[in-house]
């Protein structure tokens, strides 16, 4: 009976870890947001790399292209912009996520910046690469994507104006992964307020 009962409570505790997860996933996909799009249907997709130490895509970058690509609309203007220098391997992430995002058949036009190390250089390198956009949307998991927004409306809060959301929350998805991101990715978004933050 004891042990029937401790595994109900496993069981009811891990549940409850993961539809946290998921919970704050779902939040931070629909967080700092803007609320004026441009007219027209130019809509840039930044697609945030990942460290990658071999020439092929990782789990997490096969991940963000795909989220990428879900979030591509049917008009001809849409442009993938590709985000990350050699970080942890010879190949610039770039061109890791830009060769992935071929080989799941994308032919469209993409845009890339090899030398970015961090989420803070990945917004500020793409900046030049998506100001005639009049929708961006930020490909990454959800948590790292809300925390690429709030760089771009600490640098360009005008362009932030014009983000929307993409597609890489999904119930379901990566739910194992879930709780651990949502953990680093509150941390480092506290420390990195925290550095922000006014002094004095």
């Amino acid at each position: 009976m004891m042990l029937r009962r401790g595994l109900v409570v496993s069981a009811a505790l891990g549940a409850g870890v993961l539809l946290g997860g998921e919970w704050e996933h779902w939040r931070a996909s629909r967080r700092l947001l803007g609320a004026h799009p441009g007219a027209g249907d130019r809509r840039a997709i930044v697609v945030l790399g990942y460290g990658n130490r071999g020439a092929r895509a990782n789990w997490v970058n096969r991940y963000r292209v795909r989220a990428a690509l879900r979030a591509l609309t049917a008009t001809a203007d849409d442009v993938l912009v590709m985000c990350g220098g050699s970080v942890e391997g010879p190949v610039p992430e770039a061109d890791i996520l830009a060769r992935h995002a071929r080989e799941l058949g994308y032919a469209g036009p993409m845009l890339l910046d090899r030398e970015s190390r961090t989420t803070e250089e990945n917004i500020r390198n793409a900046i030049p690469l998506i100001e005639d956009a009049d929708r961006i949307v930020i490909a990454s998991g959800a948590v790292h994507a809300e925390k690429a927004r709030a760089h771009l409306w600490q640098q360009r809060p005008d362009l932030a104006e014009r983000l929307v959301r993409g597609h890489e929350y999904r119930f379901g998805e990566v739910t194992l992964m879930k709780p651990i991101e949502a953990v680093i990715g509150r941390r480092r978004m506290h420390r990195a307020a925290a550095r922000n933050a006014p002094t004095g």
